[in-house]
């Protein structure tokens, strides 16, 4: 199928496969640019039926693609979240389809304001390696529940998730619905540059500045979710033992290689020491003897790890490489970094993997403006009982989203919003503000048949129009 000649967005990409396959889609959905409440309710059921018939497909996939991933793992943080996020837009989505009531103005009284959420169209979605599963059918449940349609690039990194959930979708949903891209950096290019009427893409702010200005060229609006330096802020009031558990929990879960992870953690410098055996005893408790700690991706990612370590070494940082039987290949354990300073690769970049750099501070503002001064993280955690210090965190800090005395939890509740803030992100697509990312809001004002609108046509000057203006802006001087 071939796009309209009269859509401006008409693009040279509809000659070669991947444009054929957005202009069918682009197709499908002018076609049928608004579903019923009940089409997408059972768009949704399906994907989720599918997705519980697929699970285990899927955790062999994934265990496949990183080399080792616990099943249980793959389960609990791809899975897992997938089929609670549909549940919950299966829960609401007739709700948030209603129109919006709004007041008119005063003017207008006696006419009917309403704001209808529209679907956008074809949504594509950029989907990263490290969350093969979760990052790709979020998006989608939540633009299925708006309407839309969707592209899904899948990372080259992982393969086998990539066909994994290919298959999982051919079960589920029609190709007109959702459908799978594969290939390579030069695809997710020409990917991005398809002139799509929502972009949602996770991964890196470099890549996303790639991305974004690829969209900007259609003026495509896009969803970015970033990553960046997610602090860990331990509170003088904090549970030492239980905030390094957490912290390091955070450093373990997928290797580190997650979006929300804690980055770094800030500690008082009188519980340096005391943290730092802390966390080692926290990591031998979660290994033991188990050696199914997910790998890193590859090897460029694991060289990329010992080159930070070396790094601060060479700065002058202390690392304790904490014990860890049988480990293999691309998996690595926890290292917990100390003395680190400004210049070290690791307090610049974000980390991404088993590397917790532990920074500390001798005032709570001073901890703040450390946090303050580097980019807006997609996440921040804060641990500690001091209600002043919580309410000050709240308030003079910024992050996408913040978990108290834990990490990353509030990512896995689907009422709440889910997105980036600055370098980390922008808009999102978790719960109702998801469901209004990728809807367009659009005004609809129903004026009433003997509404007397002509009382404010040329010629200016009458009666009512200064009434009107009086009653607004009071007399003339």
């Amino acid at each position: 199928m071939m796009l309209m000649e009269h859509d401006r967005r008409d693009t040279p990409a509809a000659t070669d496969a991947l444009g054929a396959r957005f202009a069918a889609m682009r197709a499908a959905f002018a076609a049928a640019p608004y579903p019923a409440y009940d089409a997408r309710r059972r768009a949704l059921q399906s994907l989720r039926d599918a997705l519980r018939r697929h699970a285990h497909q899927c955790t062999a996939a994934a265990e496949a693609d990183f080399g080792v991933r616990a099943a249980d793992e793959t389960m609990l943080i791809d899975m897992l979240p997938s089929l609670l996020h549909i549940d919950h837009l299966l829960r609401h989505l007739r709700r948030w389809m209603r129109p919006s009531r709004r007041a008119p103005e005063l003017l207008f009284r006696t006419n009917r304001a309403t704001v209808q959420y529209q679907p956008k169209g074809v949504v594509g979605i950029v989907v990263p390696w490290n969350f093969p599963f979760y990052l790709a059918l979020g998006p989608l449940a939540t633009a299925l529940a708006a309407g839309n349609r969707c592209l899904i690039k899948t990372s080259e990194f992982a393969p086998e998730s990539s066909r994994a959930l290919r298959n999982l979708l051919a079960d589920a949903l029609g190709e007109d619905e959702a459908a799978v891209v594969e290939g390579d950096a030069e695809c997710a290019k020409r990917f991005c540059a398809l002139p799509f009427d929502h972009l949602v893409f996770t991964g890196s702010p470099a890549v996303g500045r790639e991305v974004m200005r690829a969209a900007a060229h259609n003026l495509t609006p896009v969803t970015l979710e970033l990553g960046g330096k997610s602090p860990a802020l331990v509170s003088r009031s904090a549970n030492i033992e239980r905030a390094a558990q957490r912290i390091v929990h955070g450093k373990t879960v997928n290797a580190g290689q997650i979006c929300v992870a804690p980055d770094y953690a800030l500690v008082p410098r009188e519980h340096v020491e005391a943290f730092t055996a802390a966390a080692a005893r926290a990591y031998a408790r979660f290994i033991g003897d188990d050696a199914s700690q997910t790998s890193m991706i590859n090897a460029r990612a694991r060289r990329r790890m010992l080159d930070l370590i070396d790094d601060a070494r060479a700065l002058g940082a202390t690392v304790t490489v904490c014990d860890a039987q049988g480990m293999k290949g691309r998996q690595m354990p926890l290292h917990i970094i100390t003395g680190v300073r400004p210049q070290m690769r690791i307090a610049r970049e974000e980390i991404f993997g088993p590397l917790l750099p532990v920074i500390e501070y001798d005032t709570f503002e001073a901890a703040l403006a450390h946090v303050r001064d580097g980019d807006r993280p997609l996440a921040l955690y804060w641990f500690g009982t001091d209600s002043g210090e919580r309410t000050r965190v709240l308030r003079e800090t910024h992050s996408g989203g913040i978990t108290f005395n834990d990490w990353g939890w509030h990512a896995m509740n689907h009422a709440l919003p889910f997105g980036g803030i600055g370098a980390s992100g922008m808009g999102n697509y978790h719960g109702e503000e998801g469901f209004r990312e990728l809807s367009h809001a659009k005004a609809v004002l129903a004026e009433h048949r003997w509404f007397p609108i002509e009382l404010f046509h040329p010629p200016y000057g009458r009666t009512v129009q200064r009434a009107v203006l009086r009653w607004y802006f009071g007399r003339r001087s």
